[in-house]
């Protein structure tokens, strides 16, 4: 238990963050592992909160600050995805910004939503919102079957 106290949180910021990107990593499994093993719920969702908002902050300074043919590389989508995206974030707008924890979509959405330079008055709450609920809920449910 002192290793978890030690490091789990710090491992935990880590995977969140890095969930956060293009990366395919989840931050769930260390989640439960920290949750199970009686680590208070309040610092554990806390904590990966604010690693993953700061993964999509990551993101979305990409998506900024790179060349549209760059983010198109990098996301791996043509010329006619891209405008797909863009016209899907426009029709949706910012609420679409709370699904940002989607798996798959997630990632490219606070990609685009910084290329669409999508102020962060609205990207952050929107983002931490959608987050932070979904950290909530998993670790309510952990919390809940255990």
């Amino acid at each position: 238990m002192e290793f978890l106290a030690d490091y789990g949180l710090p491992g935990l910021f880590l995977a969140a963050f890095l969930a956060a990107t293009i990366l395919p990593l989840s931050s769930e499994l260390v989640l439960s592992v920290l949750l199970l093993n009686g680590l208070p719920p309040p610092a554990v969702v806390a904590v990966a909160t604010v690693g993953n908002v700061l993964g999509s902050l990551t993101n979305y300074a990409i998506g900024k600050y790179a060349a549209k043919t760059a983010l198109q590389r990098w996301l791996r989508i043509s010329d006619e995805q891209y405008l797909n995206a863009e016209q899907r974030f426009r029709r949706y707008g910012l609420v679409s910004l709370c699904f940002a924890w989607v798996p798959v979509i997630g990632d490219p959405l606070t990609v685009i939503a910084g290329a669409l330079r999508i102020p962060l008055r609205w990207f952050l709450p929107l983002v931490t919102a959608g987050k932070l609920a979904r950290y909530w809920v998993l670790a309510w449910l952990i919390s809940d079957v255990y």
